[in-house]
Parts: structure tokens; sequence; C-alpha cells
């Protein structure tokens, strides 16, 4: 599908900043409106919460965000304030005053840009603009409403884009109020943006107007001074992490936890929208390879989805209450023996090993051992699900006998919870679990953007996504080479399904077939991509859409220079010239797989000077502008 340039981002670290005009933000007001402010629905709140800081260092007092009033989250997110501004003071001691009808004039009359997120908030839009305030109105969709339920329903989307009977379909699934509040908001707005090219062509036929600009989504990048201080918290949340599947798998842990890669895929628990159905397809094709090949590379996969639970799993807690009680019973032997070994050293003595330890030792040693004899297979589960004999993904399980077994290479947990550090069986928030893995995976069919695998790069871990993706879409025009920074990028879009899941098997198996150093390469190439994503650079799409506003809104006051699209051929990640990542790209120039060899390979690779490399390949960067009015695009894609 060819698909439009979208805007974007031109600078790196040390290249200049973006050369706009800046805006009088003291004679501005700026109102950003969306449900999920200080409010965690999905993403936007995510989006919303990451890009506060740089807005609010653009417009200061001036910059003021508007969301649903919850006791619960104000209590905890909220700081309780008198208005700055004398002129937004005003309007919210009108609004008590006249039950919260906004009916006020500004002596001053400050020009205001209101920015609004998603159908929920897009009701002031419209009543904005009926009304003909004097106000600068944008209007962003992250996901087009219909499009996520449609392709929830596993109807074939990107191929049938131009042919859906948009009312028709809407009214069916009983969405059409909705609907037509985000069609009427899209159409209101001096200008239209939304997060990716993938999704400006979805608005295009859903919403019938093409964006105006492309806003990438952005995190606040936190970067270390040196490059093995990201390595060493991978290390440490590893080890929290083998603590928990020394519990889960005991009396089945036949295999090594130093040979163990962790796996995970992370969101809404949309089977089919996040990609689940063939991510549990390709694990099965791995356990297979992996089997035939009687590889020692052992796979654990995490799928952290929130479901409706009843409680923690019996089997599981049972699991790391065991483990406990073995490191205790570990320990208290350790310091008998210890003690024991110290008095005999003291007295010049080499201890005899057979008697340093008595039989009641012994005898507890043996009870301990028998306390990790297991009649069952370690559960797939960790929670005692209200509905699983209808729940998609132990049903999937249960297809593909994927049930722990000793001799199964590729191990599977279900964690129907978002993680916490309070929990008593996975001690760990996101972040942390995240640094923890190897390998986040999601192969998402509809993904207006992704921030989960943007999360798994900015913390330097590897990830899997797609052409179908807004994240995978930026990464493939930005990155020379993706898979070469850890970013594999499956084809959902021109393949069929089963191509598709042999592609992504074939990530997963080279990936288990690197060597450890060449896991340490790749996390550090993935962790340079940060700079891709810091907001400090994507923020530059929204003022170029507050700019564009202001200039629709008030010509007379505000002028902006219609642009040609910028060209990006130039603004690319090469592929790196030195180690491969993964030995199936190329078996003669990687890494050896013995552990041992690893030392003679320190010349062929010096991680600051490719960085170097990749800073000087980025070219200098280009001036922004509106997106242009595209063709109507031909969709000839699989669904898969």
């Amino acid at each position: 599908m060819p698909l439009a340039r979208s805007l974007s981002m031109t600078s790196l670290n040390g290249l200049p900043q973006w050369e706009d005009e800046d805006l009088p933000v003291e004679d501005l007001l700026l109102f950003e409106v969306s449900w999920e402010v200080t409010n965690k629905v999905g993403g936007i709140y995510t989006v919303i919460q990451t890009k506060a800081k740089i807005t609010a260092d653009e417009w200061g007092e001036n910059y003021f965000l508007v969301g649903p009033y919850f006791e619960h989250n104000v209590k905890t997110q909220v700081e309780a304030c008198e208005p700055p501004n004398p002129a937004v003071k005003k309007a919210m001691d009108s609004m008590k005053s006249q039950g919260c009808q906004l009916s006020c004039q500004f002596d001053d009359k400050p020009n205001i840009i209101a920015h609004f997120h998603e159908w929920q908030a897009g009701v002031g839009l419209i009543l904005s603009r009926s009304q003909k305030l004097p106000v600068a109105t944008i209007f962003t969709t992250h996901a087009t409403l219909l499009g996520r339920y449609l392709c929830a329903a596993s109807i074939d989307f990107y191929n049938n884009l131009d042919q859906f009977d948009i009312d028709k379909e809407a009214g069916e699934r009983q969405i059409y109020h909705r609907y037509c509040m985000e069609r009427a908001s899209v159409h209101c707005a001096h200008v239209f943006t939304t997060v990716s090219q993938i999704t400006a062509i979805e608005a295009e036929h859903m919403l019938k107007r093409n964006p105006d600009v492309v806003t990438p989504n952005g995190l606040n990048i936190k970067k270390f001074s040196a490059m093995h201080e990201f390595q060493n918290l991978h290390s440490m949340y590893k080890a929290r992490i083998q603590e928990f599947i020394r519990g889960h798998f005991y009396g089945h842990l036949d295999f090594s936890l130093e040979k163990t890669l962790f796996f995970f895929i992370a969101g809404r628990y949309e089977f089919s929208n996040k990609g689940a159905d063939m991510f549990l397809e390709a694990l099965s094709r791995l356990n297979f390879l992996l089997r035939v090949h009687k590889t020692d590379v052992t796979v654990i996969v995490f799928f952290i989805m929130p479901a409706k639970t009843n409680n923690f799993n019996v089997e599981t807690l049972k699991g790391q209450a065991v483990r406990k009680q073995l490191w205790d019973t570990a320990q208290s032997v350790k310091e008998k023996f210890g003690k024991k070994l110290y008095n005999a050293l003291l007295k010049g003595e080499i201890p005899d090993l057979n008697k340093i330890l008595d039989r009641d030792d012994i005898t507890i040693m043996k009870r301990a051992i028998f306390s990790t004899q297991r009649h069952c297979l370690p559960p797939v589960t960790t929670h005692n699900m209200i509905d699983d004999g209808n729940d998609p993904i132990l049903n999937t399980i249960r297809r593909i006998g994927l049930f722990n077994n000793r001799t199964d290479r590729v191990k599977v947990i279900l964690h129907p919870e978002f993680l916490s550090s309070t929990s008593p069986l996975l001690p760990l928030d996101y972040e942390e679990f995240v640094r923890g893995c190897h390998l986040g995976v999601f192969p998402s069919y509809y993904e207006p953007w992704g921030y989960t695998p943007a999360e798994c790069t900015v913390m330097g871990i590897p990830s899997v996504t797609t052409n179908l993706s807004g994240f995978g879409c930026f990464m493939q025009e930005h990155v020379a080479d993706p898979a070469a920074y850890g970013i594999y990028i499956v084809d959902r879009r021109f393949r069929s399904p089963d191509e598709s899941c042999n592609q992504l098997t074939q990530f997963l198996y080279g990936f288990c077939q690197q060597s450890r150093r060449q896991r340490i390469i790749q996390r550090n190439r993935t962790e340079r991509l940060s700079d891709l994503l810091d907001w400090r650079y994507l923020g530059r799409y929204y003022m170029h859409a507050r700019h564009l506003a202001l200039s629709r809104t008030f010509p007379d006051k505000f002028e902006m220079e219609p642009s040609a699209p910028p060209k990006t051929e130039g603004f690319r990640y090469p592929r790196p010239s030195s180690v491969p990542p993964s030995p199936s790209v190329s078996q003669h120039s990687s890494p050896h797989h013995s552990e041992g060899e690893d030392e003679d390979e320190d010349e062929r690779y010096d991680e600051d000077e490719e960085a170097e490399r990749d800073r000087q390949n980025i070219k200098s960067p280009f001036s922004l502008g509106v997106l242009p009015q595209g063709k109507k695009k031909q969709h000839g894609e699989y669904r898969n």
C-alpha cells in the first residue's frame, strides 16, 4: 500500500533545533482537553502525561489540561490551586455561578487554542464552532472508533477500507451516535491530526478527511551517562524474574535459567487486534523448531493482559511459598556450615566435609527436596479466570498443546492483571519487568501507534512490531535496517496470515540463536534509537499543528508559509557495519556461539565508534510543512 509521507522528525542529539517561528505564547492560552487527563484508560493517558512537561516548558502558566473529575484520581494526581490567569479565573467563576454553563467575556480577549483528543472531548469542539467562538481548534484521533470495532470483529479491514458502508457499519454496532460526534469533530476542527501514517489512511476512509499533520507519539527519555547502566538494570530485574520462575516451575525446573530467554506481550486484552492469536501460533512453531534442533535454550513467554479473575491461582501461590521455604532452609544450613568451617580454620584444620553436615542437616535437606515434588504441570495462568472455558488465550493454548511439559522448550504464563511492585507473585512494576525481559513481541493487526514497543526501545529492549502499527511504519521510515537495531517488523500488510506467522517464527528462532554477547550489542543499538522517540523532538509536530490552527483562525495576526512535504531519505539510521544481530543473517560474520570465544571478538565492535557513525549519517533537518492532500490510496493487503 503506497503511503503518503508524514511530517518527519528531522533532528537528533547534537543537531540544530527546528527553526520555526516562535509563537507569542504570552498572548495565547492553550487548552488541551481529553477524557484521559489524570484518568488512565489507555495510551492517550501516556501521550498527555509524558508530553505535559515539554508543553508546560513552552507555554508556562498559559497551558491548561481539562479532563473528567474523578475524586480518587484528583487526590493522587492533582494539586489544587487557584488559576494564575485572570481570564481563566473569571471563566471558572462564571461556570460555577451559572451551573457550569460557560457564558463570559474576556476583557483582554486572549487568543485561545483548544486541542481536543478523541470523540469523548469532541463535544466542546463542536459547540465552539457552532457558537462561532474565536477559538483555534485542533482535533486528534488516536484511533478511529469504527476502525477499532471492525478490526475486533476479525473483518478484513485494510483490504476493504474504501468499500465499507460507514453509516451501516456504525449503526449495526450501535455506535452511530458516537461515530457522528467523532466525524463532526473532525470536520469542524481547524486542524485535524492523527498519530501515524497508517491511521491517516484509515481516517481518510472512515472519517472522510485527510489529516493536516501527523503527530507521532513520544516519551520522556531518561538517558544514562554510561552505556552499561541500563545493561546493569536488565541484569538486576532479570534476576528478579528468575526468582519468580524458580517458584512457578518448582519440581519441573530441569532447564538452565542462564540459558532461558524471557519474551512478553502486554496491553489491552484484544486477542486479534493485539496479535495474541498470531503470537501463540508462532510460539507453537518455535517450540517445534527448538525441539527438532535439540537446542538447550528455553523460552518463557509472559502474557500481561488484564482479564476478569477471581483471585490468585492456589498452585501459583504455593510455588512461591515452596521457593521461599527452600531459600530459608538453604540459608539456615549455610549458616551452620559456615560457622563450623570458620571454627575449623581458626584451629588450623581442614574440615572433614563428610562430617561438617550432621544428620539433622541432611534430614532437613531431604524434607526440602521432598517438598519440591509435584504431581501436576506448572500452571499456564497465575490467576483463576472467571470464564476460562471461553477465554481465547487459554483455548488457543489448549489447541496448540503448550502446557509447560518438561519436553517443551517454550513455556507459557498468562498473567491476567497489570503488574505491581506490591504483588505477592511477581513484585515488579511494568517498567522493571520490561527491563528484565529479553524481547517484547507485539504482532498487532490494529495498532494506530503502539506504545509498548516504543517503551521497550527507550529501555534498550528489542521488540517485534508490524507494518500495520504506527510505530512500525515510523521505524521503517527512519531506520535503514530496523532488525539490526532490535526492531523486528513483521509484514502483516502484504503477506498472507500463514506467511506472516512464519516470518514471526523466524524472527523468534533467530533471536534464540543469538549468543549473550550478540544480545548485549543489540540492546546497545536498540537504546540508541530512543532519541527518535523523545518528546523534545517529536513535540515540534504539536507546535506545528498549533501554529497552523492559529494561522487558519486568525489569519490577520498569524501567518504561516505553506511548504512542501519534507523528504526524509537522508534521515535514516544506516545499517551497522559491524557484527550482525542474528546468526540467521550471516553465520560467518557473526560472533561465535561459544561464550569462551566472545573475548576474541572485542576488536570487531566499538560501541562509541558505531554510535558516532550513526550521528554523522543523519543529515541536517528540513523545514516542516502541512501534510499534502493525497490521492485515494489503493488497498491490496491481506487480512491476517
